[in-house]
């Protein structure tokens, strides 16, 4: 199963609208505190919609905590300042994908310690970043690509209808 990290998330539409596509895809999600919100803030479960309580949800009192609880991890770091493109690496099967807080990113104290597992998604001009749970959809989706969306319903049906 992919893993999806939030390293201080201060948006709960943002943490909301990925919980939903985690459930979509089958994957964990991992958040990292200090939190911007409180996990049952109205935002966050409207963004999650009904999805909310089928979402597999770990909290961490913060990174350390996350690390000793996730020892031997193979962590992606999505980050502006990569070198790598997030299609350039080959994604295990239980990878973890982290993103930081919308704010400021990852910290580059943690950063540095993991130059090979940092991964960007390429942008034109100026823009600073993507919007949150824009970047998880974009690099958790190549993941499942990469690992044949294995556990995912692969063909979709008409709800009134039938194909031909």
């Amino acid at each position: 199963m992919l893993n999806i990290v939030l390293l201080e998330p201060e948006i709960p539409a943002n943490t909301g609208n990925i919980g939903r596509t985690c459930v979509a895809a089958n994957a964990r999600l991992h958040l990292i505190e200090p939190l911007g919100f409180r996990l049952n803030e109205k935002n966050l479960k409207r963004a999650g919609m009904d999805y909310w309580d089928n979402l597999d949800v770990t909290t961490y009192i913060n990174y350390e905590d996350f690390q000793k609880k996730n020892p031997g991890a193979k962590i992606y770091m999505a980050t502006t300042k990569a070198r790598k493109i997030y299609t350039e690496v080959s994604y295990e099967p239980d990878c973890y994908i982290m993103f930081g807080k919308e704010s400021a990113g990852i910290p580059e104290e943690i950063l540095t310690d993991h130059e090979d597992e940092c991964i960007r998604i390429p942008m034109a001009g100026e823009i600073r970043s993507l919007n949150l749970g824009n970047s998880a959809a974009i690099v958790l989706y190549e993941a499942l690509r990469q690992n044949g969306f294995a556990g995912l319903r692969l063909s979709g049906e008409l709800h009134r209808l039938k194909w031909s």
